[in-house]
């Protein structure tokens, strides 16, 4: 019977070699790049009075006009008697901005 004492470990804690690919390069992984995309953004503002945000009709009609032009409510902010609605959209380029109809033919 072999007797064993406490400062020899019976396995050791950390392998010699590293496993990896057999020809002896180092083994990478794809790590993908999480980031928030950066966008500018354009902002414009429409006041509606109490009267109009409490009607149920005025404040959905600006949302639905202002929404097909590609705004976003981001905030709404309290002006006393009026409300200022805070809308937003991406910045668009120049060659985004004429995204209606057909290009012209390109001369070759």
């Amino acid at each position: 019977m072999a007797a064993h004492s406490e400062e020899e470990p019976d396995e050791p804690d950390e392998p010699e070699a590293p496993e990896g690919p057999d020809n002896g390069a180092a083994a990478t992984r794809m790590v993908p790049t999480v980031s928030l995309p950066s966008r500018e953004w354009e902002f414009a503002t429409h006041s509606l009075t109490l009267a109009q945000v409490a009607d149920g009709t005025s404040l959905v009609n600006v949302l639905k006009e202002q929404g097909a032009d590609g705004w976003e409510l981001a905030q709404v902010i309290d002006g006393g008697d009026k409300r200022v609605l805070l809308m937003r959209r991406p910045k668009r380029g120049a060659r985004e901005a004429r995204r209606v109809g057909f290009a012209p033919p390109s001369q070759t």
